[in-house]
Order: structure tokens, then C-alpha cells, then sequence
């Protein structure tokens, strides 16, 4: 082969990486992409047909495809894909045992269901519950209160919210809960109606979710037991008596009222203040009691704004219903995202060993929790075409990674910033953490626009968990392979058409 000259393309980085295989000459060879994929990405199992796939499928130029051998444009396609995404595509689908009870799993949880703004003045909408069940949703919150003509409303109560009808609600789950996720779908109803329209809504919920509706105990399930998601694909109604089956409200009055006198198809809901107040105190109580029995936590009544509080802290302790507003968006939704995009984005997601009931003895508050550490290593490398500011000027953007897990492993660390560049950023920046339940923590990357000298703008972020990370060289360690992913803004747009490279 002839030596070529220097690539002009973009991605000055991804240029020296491919030119570092293919020794200048003219495209890159399959068994010089093999080596690549053994020693940079950590692929031991590829092999000369896992090579020559990836020609395949991202090589257009017929002379290199027909010598099996990548281009640099072929290779930069190959690069972009999500073939190379740092999140490991075999979670994209569903892999976790799916029969365990469902005390075992985190549950994507919504508050306010119906609400598309404030809780003072905001809209209801029924696009808000459909929007809710797209994004993997399993648990909906449905306030009712008497309306005219016998017909239930659903809003929030004693405000100026907007009203909607119950029976369109429901109307509006049964088509649109299985779109995604075949999995059970739990509907939590805060009931403020008459004895009256509490017998419309049990007509509305039999007629119009049928089949869909359980109305009787699973008969081979034991006394002790809940189902689990893959024991029935039904919806679950929470508060009319007589299509309560497995998941009846009580107040909560103590974990040890609880252990000797909650049944097992009995959950408690409590706000977070509560909550906050039992995982910071008793952080092994807390999670030996979600091992038995459901918890649904929600917002601080006092968030008029309809914000969100940060559900890290409560899925340390094994909650299963860790409920956001999700018209919200912002970190803690950011949060909820990146931990439902695992497991297929089925809304259920088993929650790590240290939570289940075969370890008696976890407490997030402790910061001592294995003998061995694990230790992740990471190398923030570029970006490419990040957005303008909305003052049109240049970004000057810097890269924070966050660790989000129990309080020991929790901190973030900055790249350096690159001063007037969102058109191709470089920080070649190498991190290194320490963490000790590594099962529990989300790692997230966040694109910032340094202001002023204290001051950054949030520019676009990504966040998955760090079982769902790819790995890459050296082997021994923890790292990121070479990949891109798009981060994206807190309005849930696109906000960076190119990507970070994370090594």
C-alpha cells in the first residue's frame, strides 16, 4: 500500500488514533483494526470476522471494502456510531432476571403525573402520561377529586391547575402502557372523591383497562410474596378497596411497627424530608425494610415550582418508588434517565446485591464497604460542535464528571477550559476515582461554559451507570474505552451534534 498524506478531515484526535494503526499507509487493514479493537477497546473476544463486519457496515469506498480494509472516513463513521458509545449496547435490551418480587427492583417513578408545569397554575394534560410511559415510566400518580355530572377530575386540588377528566386518564394509559416496556405498570391513585365517584372510577378502571386491570391475587404466589414483573404484564390499581391486590397504601409508623405488623402487600409513601430524615439516621433499617416491603417517596410539598429532589439519595437506601416530576428537567430527571437506560429502558432496574435480601447488613452511610476498591480511570479527550451560547458568542467549555452514589463515592472533577472553542474542544484530561460501591453509582459527564471566574453555564450533559460503562485499556482497571456520545441539554433537546470522546 501507498503512504497517504495527513488526513485534512475533522477530528484532529480520531485522525492521530487512526494513523497510529495504519503506519500512513492509505486506509487501515482488518488485522490492524483487530489490534485496535484488542488493545483499545478491550474486545478480546473480536476476531478477523468481527474486523471485517465493521468494514462492512461503515466502509462506502467499494476499493477499500473490496481490499477489507477501512478508510479514515470509514473509520470516523465507526468512531460516531453507537457501536462505540461508552454505554455497553448489550443493556439496551432487556438482560436482568425479570422474576425476582418486586421489592427487588427501582421503579421509574413519576409524581404529578398529569402536570406539564408549576403545581399553582401549571396545565394538566393527558400528553404529560403518555410522555411519562414513552420514557419507561412503570409507576403514574393520579389525583381525583369530584367533578360535574358524576364524572371524576383529575388536577391539583385547591389550586389552579387545569382540570381533566379521570376516565380519559385511564383511557389514555390503556393505550399507551405497553408501547415500550411489557412490564407492570402501577397506578397510584390520591383519592379525594365521594364514596359516589369512587364507584364511577372502579367502573372506569374494570371497563377500560379489562384484561389489563388485576383484580385477584396471583393464586401460586405464597403469602409472603410479591409478584414479580414478569409474573402478569398488567396494570396495578393503588387506592380503590376492592382492586387493591398488591400494593395497599398504609402510613408508615416505624421500621420495626413495620416489620411486626405490615403485610407484604401493604407500601408506604412518604416525603422526602421524612425520608431523608430515616436514610441519614437509620440507613440499615431503611434498607432492610425496602427488602420486604415497597417504598414510594415523593416531593416536598413545599416545591410549588414543581422541582425534584436528588433521587440518588434514596436509591442508596433500596426505594423502589422514587418518584420525580418529569415535565421537570434538570440534574435530578438527568439522574433518573441515565439509571432507566439501562436494563432496555424498561422501567425496572434490579437493584445491585448489596440491596436484596441476601445481604443483611448494608448501610449507604458507612464509608467502608469492601475491602477492595475499585478504581476507575478516565480521559476526558475532545468535543465537537458544541452549541453557541445565546448570546452567539464562542464557548469556553470544560467537561465536569460527576459520581453519584453513596455519600463516600459521591464527588466530581473539572477538566481545564479551552478558551473560545465549541467547534472542536481538546482537554486530554485524565481522571482518576476511588469508589467503593461502584453497583450503585452513576457516572455522568456535564459540558459547561465558563463565565467568570467562579460562575459556568450548563451547556449539554450524558449520564449512565457505571455497571453499563464499556471498558477499555489497561486491563487491571476500570476505564472508559474510546467512544463519543451525544450529551444533551436540560430542555431535552439535541444540544451538541458532535460528541465528547471519553477513554
Amino acid at each position: 500500500m501507498k503512504r497517504s498524506k495527513a488526513p485534512t478531515t475533522r477530528r484532529a484526535e480520531i485522525q492521530q488514533l487512526y494513523q497510529s494503526y495504519s503506519a500512513g499507509m492509505t486506509s487501515l487493514p482488518a488485522s490492524a483494526l483487530l489490534k485496535f479493537l484488542h488493545k483499545e477497546q478491550m474486545e478480546l473476544t473480536a476476531d478477523e470476522d468481527t474486523a471485517e463486519s465493521l468494514i462492512d457496515r461503515y466502509e462506502i469506498e467499494e476499493t477499500a471494502r473490496e481490499n477489507r480494509s477501512m478508510t479514515f472516513e470509514g473509520f470516523l463513521r465507526y468512531m460516531e456510531s453507537k457501536v462505540c458509545c461508552v454505554f455497553n449496547q448489550a443493556h439496551t435490551s432487556v438482560y436482568q432476571d425479570m422474576d425476582q418480587p418486586l421489592t427487588s427492583y427501582f421503579i421509574s417513578s413519576s409524581h404529578n403525573t398529569y402536570l406539564t408545569g408549576d403545581q399553582l397554575i401549571g396545565k394538566s394534560h393527558l400528553d404529560a402520561y403518555v410522555w411519562a410511559l414513552r420514557k419507561g415510566c412503570r409507576c403514574l400518580e393520579i389525583d381525583t377529586w369530584d367533578g360535574p355530572d358524576m364524572e371524576p377530575i383529575v388536577y391539583h386540588g385547591y389550586t389552579l391547575t387545569t382540570k381533566i377528566l379521570f376516565k380519559d386518564v385511564i383511557t389514555t394509559v390503556a393505550q399507551h402502557a405497553f408501547e415500550v416496556s411489557p412490564y407492570p405498570v402501577i397506578l397510584s391513585l390520591e383519592n379525594h372523591c365521594s364514596q359516589q365517584q369512587q364507584e364511577v372510577m372502579a367502573q372506569y378502571l374494570v371497563s377500560i383497562l379489562g384484561d389489563m386491570l388485576l383484580t385477584a391475587p396471583l393464586d401460586h404466589l405464597a403469602g409472603g410474596e410479591l409478584p414479580s414483573p414478569n409474573e402478569k404484564k398488567v396494570v396495578i390499581a393503588e387506592a380503590l378497596s376492592d382492586l387493591v391486590i398488591y400494593t395497599r397504601s398504609v402510613k408508615f409508623i416505624g421500621f420495626s411497627h413495620s416489620r411486626d405488623h405490615q403485610s407484604h402487600f401493604e407500601n408506604t409513601s412518604m416525603a422526602e424530608k421524612k425520608a431523608r430524615k430515616l436514610a441519614s439516621g437509620s440507613g440499615l433499617n431503611f434498607v432492610q425494610h425496602n427488602q420486604r416491603f415497597l417504598t414510594r417517596i415523593y416531593p416536598a410539598g413545599s416545591r410549588m415550582s414543581s422541582s425534584n429532589y436528588n433521587p440518588q439519595e434514596f436509591w442508596n437506601v433500596g426505594s423502589q418508588l422514587v418518584a420525580l416530576n418529569f415535565q421537570s428537567l434538570g440534574l435530578p430527571m438527568d439522574l433518573n434517565d441515565g439509571r432507566f437506560q439501562d436494563n432496555g429502558g424498561c422501567g425496572y432496574v434490579l437493584k445491585p446485591a448489596v440491596l436484596l435480601p441476601s445481604d443483611r447488613s448494608f448501610d449507604p452511610i458507612c464509608s467502608r464497604h469492601r475491602l477492595k476498591p475499585t478504581h476507575l480511570l478516565l480521559k476526558v479527550i475532545s468535543g465537537s460542535n458544541l452549541p453557541v451560547s445565546r448570546s452567539n458568542k464562542g464557548l469556553d467549555p470544560f467537561v465536569r464528571v460527576e459520581i453519584h452514589g453513596i455519600p463516600s463515592d459521591s464527588r466530581k472533577k473539572n477538566t481545564q477550559t479551552v478558551k473560545n472553542n465549541s467547534l472542536s474542544p481538546h482537554w486530554d484530561s485524565d481522571m482518576n476515582f476511588i469508589i467503593s460501591v461502584p453497583e450503585l453509582c452513576l457516572i455522568r459527564f456535564c459540558v459547561r461554559d465558563q463565565t467568570g471566574l467562579l460562575s459556568s453555564e450548563f451547556v449539554g450533559q450524558y449520564t449512565l451507570p457505571f455497571t453499563s460503562m464499556m471498558k477499555g485499556e489497561p486491563q487491571g482497571s476500570t476505564r472508559c474505552r474510546i467512544s463519543s456520545h451525544n450529551t444533551k441539554e436540560s430542555t431535552g433537546q439535541q444540544a451538541c451534534q458532535g460528541a465528547l470522546e471519553l477513554r
